[in-house]
């Protein structure tokens, strides 16, 4: 006997196109909307009639589990106008690539991912954490936006460990035309009228030159690299060393790596930490058990990866805060087949998503899940967790490769920050949007006052 499975309740919105303005105007939001009104699964119809797009939305650990998975992954493919946009802006590398390509990249790159790979940049880390607090020392006392100053030590941070002592000449151009790059994927990716990229508007001019400008002194770098057959352990120079059998990455593999580890992978630090710090800030309490925590494992000396381990309470800190604020909010992906998901009907060829954001403030999972609570994230607790209750970076076969790069990173920075300095945070929130990562519309502020 055949049952036939459910469809998804439809979310409300206006007759004429849908919750479209809601959708464009807060992603978020309406995502927490769905959920409230639908349950475990919506089915979203958006657009004018006859030019209707609909989604469906998965707001349960297991419709996240569904997609993500290993055991059908193949089944939920990567492609969107926003992947399109980023293969087409910063190249095809393993968070874009598909099929043989990425399992190609993978065997590749996977090795230089290792914990105990990642645990050898902890000095490099250091060293970049303790110039960055040198300069803020120089601001004490100071009201900063907490967003742009993470991406000023997260920046240089991921440079110095792609590109080791050419970090000083390619940061100046990095710095000034990668936002660009990333602010044309979000526009473009998220745009109903795309135009070709190869079209002389203002923006595809301005993200063609910037692209330009970054692939060239990428591409000099690389060059030159390989041509003096001098190894680096910089991950530049592992990418060129890096060996598949007698295979090797070509030099535009190599550049596609670094682009897209530039653009996934220090955004999500930085927005990590901007979050953890602005939240500490207005929690005394938590931020002094931090410091606390700090003082006693980060006792002058250099500190190791063993040491950063050792930061359990600093890591919890950073767990919730990317329950909170998760840096990758929605994940999307396209239906090749028919499934069944949370005992609804996903249709072949439809396009779906999962959110973080959503998942991470089910009432069911979380008690009272608007508060800032570290102690979720005690070690028997998170053990009792679903696997998909929190999942800020993605999980499964694609999920962040640099997952245990960025808490390791963050985990060290937010023990030596607070160590450093005392953080408190003036009234308000910030207004907040989301494209690939979740932005922040207005200034993160904070107060940041050297203790000593």
């Amino acid at each position: 006997m055949t049952i036939e499975l459910k469809e998804p309740p439809l979310l409300s919105g206006p007759r004429l196109l849908g919750p479209l303005r809601e959708l464009r105007r807060d992603p978020l939001g309406i995502g927490l909307r769905a959920y409230r009104e639908a349950g475990d699964v919506a089915r979203v119809s958006i657009g004018p009639p006859g030019r209707r797009i609909e989604f469906y939305g998965l707001y349960h650990p297991d419709g996240a589990a569904g997609i993500l998975d290993a055991a059908d992954a193949h089944n939920f493919r990567k492609e969107s106008t926003t992947y399109d946009e980023m293969r087409n802006i910063f190249g095809n590398g393993l968070v874009t690539s598909q099929d043989e390509d990425w399992l190609r990249q993978k065997r590749f790159v996977q090795p230089l991912f290792t914990t105990k790979r990642v645990d050898g940049y902890a000095a490099t880390m250091s060293d970049e954490i303790e110039r960055y607090i040198a300069s803020l020392r120089a601001r004490s006392s100071e009201t900063v936006n907490l967003s742009s100053e993470m991406t000023g030590l997260t920046l240089p941070l991921a440079v110095r460990i792609l590109f080791g002592d050419d970090a000083d000449r390619i940061l100046p151009v990095l710095g000034a035309e990668f936002p660009l790059l990333s602010d044309a994927t979000i526009k473009r990716g998220f745009s109903p009228m795309r135009t070709p990229l190869g079209w002389p508007t203002p923006l595809n001019v301005r993200t063609r030159r910037a692209r330009e400008k970054i692939f060239r002194i990428c591409d000099e770098i690389v060059d030159r690299r390989r041509a003096s057959g001098i190894g680096s352990d910089d991950l530049v120079g592992r990418l060129i060393d890096a060996r598949d059998g007698s295979e090797s990455l070509s030099d535009s593999e190599v550049r596609d790596q670094i682009l897209i580890f530039l653009f996934a992978g220090q955004d999500t630090t930085s927005i990590a930490l901007t979050f953890a710090l602005w939240l500490l800030g207005r929690h005394p309490e938590i931020q002094q058990q931090v410091r606390d925590e700090a003082d006693r494992v980060l006792t002058g000396q250099t500190p190791t990866a063993e040491d950063v381990r050792a930061l359990g309470y600093t890591t919890m800190v950073l767990k919730e805060a990317t329950r909170l604020y998760p840096p990758v909010p929605y994940v999307a992906r396209k239906a090749v087949e028919e499934r069944e998901l949370c005992g609804y009907r996903i249709p072949a060829g439809s396009d779906v998503a999962t959110s973080a954001w959503v998942i991470h403030r089910r009432p069911d999972l979380f008690e009272d899940p608007e508060t800032f609570d570290p102690d979720r994230f005690l070690p028997a607790r998170e053990k009792a967790m679903h696997k998909y209750a929190w999942f800020p970076f993605g999980h499964g076969p694609r999920g962040c490769i640099g997952q245990h790069f960025a808490m390791l990173e963050a985990a060290l920075a937010l023990g030596r920050l607070v160590q450093e300095f005392e953080f408190r945070t003036p009234p308000g929130d910030p207004q907040l949007r989301s494209g690939i990562t979740v932005m922040p519309v207005t200034p993160v502020l904070g107060q940041v006052t050297a203790r000593c």
